[in-house]
């Protein structure tokens, strides 16, 4: 039997009742429709790793290739997924970027911000349900991270029941049992 190695995707607050770390993961977590802390520090871990990459590359001199091309890198890839503003392509601004920058980009707060879903938490059920396409692809992972060339194209799935494929389970038993089937709240209740 093999092991599979896998690395670390968060790590633990030090201090385990901090009141105002306590409270901020609490809001970020209302606020963003999360499921636990976990995907809070799961956020906060990966600009931990951006920004200490950042800080090492700043000790480095202006001119030094390895700074250059793992600067541009890093640059580059938190403009493409829309962290980074283009006019702001310096490692001291990543030194400044936000949680919250980070949890904007995920796919359950795009799909809310579009107005495809009523609520936060609406989103993450559109998402998990596989109701929610990205270009071609249907992706059922809330914390999918959206870069700015596919924000655009979020959409509903071609063939879920809010696109035009066919009804849902309620309605189509509705319609079987001779009510008609109204579009009332049928799809509510699927």
């Amino acid at each position: 039997m093999s092991h599979i190695v896998t690395s670390k995707t968060y790590t633990t607050p030090r201090r385990p009742f901090e009141k105002e770390r306590l409270d901020s993961e609490l809001k970020l977590i209302g606020e963003f429709g999360l499921r636990n802390k976990r995907e809070v520090w799961r956020v906060k871990y990966t600009l931990a790793k951006i920004r200490k990459a950042a800080r090492e590359l700043l000790t480095l001199e202006d001119k030094d290739p390895r700074r250059l091309f793992e600067g541009n890198a890093i640059l580059r890839r938190l403009v493409r997924i829309g962290v980074l503003d283009e006019n702001r392509m310096k490692l001291d601004y990543v030194l400044g970027l936000k949680t919250e920058d980070f949890l904007e980009r995920r796919l359950q707060t795009q799909v809310f911000k579009l107005g495809l879903a009523k609520s936060i938490h609406h989103a993450r059920v559109l998402i998990r349900q596989k109701h929610i396409r990205v270009r071609k692809q249907v992706v059922n992972i809330p914390s999918f991270i959206v870069r700015l060339d596919a924000q655009k194209h979020i959409d509903i799935a071609i063939n879920s029941a809010y696109g035009s494929g066919r009804e849902g389970r309620v309605k189509r038993k509705r319609m079987k049992a001779g009510a008609g089937g109204g579009a009332d709240n049928d799809e509510d209740e699927d």
